[in-house]
């Protein structure tokens, strides 16, 4: 199975001058802990992305004031991504080794095109799920 056959197309994105509150809004209306961050003015082209986590440890961990922050002050960059011919098999060792729970999916120009998130993995192959969960805990 390639990751083409699972995952979510078309994610909703921002831009890195997007404001974090807003980002964070992108998150609460889709349902989502991460927001893939791309170029947007020419290109979808993959730049980072901002997860639920960066958002704790990065903004209000430290003090900061989310308000005043953007999708750059708090993204992680470079994101690692898959492409949507990768397969299953290779794009759980990928989250695992990276210790992540979702991964951007980019075509051939480094577009952002999808996104592939542990729940995916669970609706298609729940043994994948379980290995997946089991060591990205670990």
């Amino acid at each position: 199975m390639q990751v083409k056959e699972i995952m979510t197309k078309e994610p909703t994105c921002c831009a890195p001058d997007t404001k974090l509150q807003e980002v964070a809004r992108m998150m609460l209306e889709h349902d989502c802990g991460e927001i893939p961050v791309v170029d947007g003015r020419v290109s979808k082209a993959l730049v980072g992305v901002v997860t639920d986590r960066d958002i704790t440890c990065r903004a209000v961990a430290k003090g900061k004031n989310p308000l005043e922050m953007t999708a750059a002050d708090c993204m992680t960059s470079p994101a690692t991504a898959v492409t949507p011919e990768t397969s299953l098999e290779d794009c759980c060792k990928l989250m695992e080794r990276m210790q992540i729970r979702r991964v951007p999916v980019v075509d051939k120009a480094g577009d952002c095109c999808g996104i592939v998130a542990q729940a995916d993995i669970a609706k298609h192959s729940p043994q994948e799920a379980a290995e997946l969960v089991a060591g990205i805990s670990a």
